[in-house]
């Protein structure tokens, strides 16, 4: 199976109404009907809001570095998938589907070794059926 880097772009309204910007990466079918990847891992990032609750420049640089390195690291052999990508309202949210959530872990670990601490918690659940990535799609623009 080939991953490609396809992805779309999105908006959604958070509650109080900031904007979320979200990426959602195309042409996972194959890794989705495949039944390998029945655990999604959520990456959540809390930052201090700036404008429109979106990150700073400086948060936004280092967080575009730490997710080329998370996506180069988990993806590896394809055993992550990196499906979506929610930013705003103070938090930044990485959706990875994955083989096994405990080597998951180990791997992020040692791919964050050359980063200071950062502010990052983990959410792990059983998700066979791809349900957060349905949904997500559900606001896919019809033009894609």
């Amino acid at each position: 199976m080939q991953l490609t880097n396809n992805w779309f772009s999105a908006t959604a309204e958070a509650e109080n109404g900031s904007p979320i910007f979200i990426s959602g990466r195309n042409d996972v079918d194959k890794f989705r009907t495949s039944e390998k990847y029945r655990e999604r891992v959520e990456i959540y990032w809390n930052y201090a809001p700036h404008f429109n609750n979106m990150p700073s420049d400086i948060d936004g640089e280092l967080m575009e570095k730490v997710l080329v390195t998370l996506q180069n690291a988990l993806e590896r052999n394809n055993f992550s998938i990196l499906t979506g990508i929610y930013t705003g309202d103070g938090e930044r949210t990485m959706v990875f589907y994955t083989r096994n959530s405990r080597t998951f872990q180990d791997i992020l670990n040692t791919a964050l070794q050359e980063f200071e601490q950062l502010p990052l918690s983990l959410y792990v659940e059983n998700d066979s059926a791809w349900n957060e990535y349905q949904e997500m799609c559900e606001i896919r623009p019809f033009a894609e």
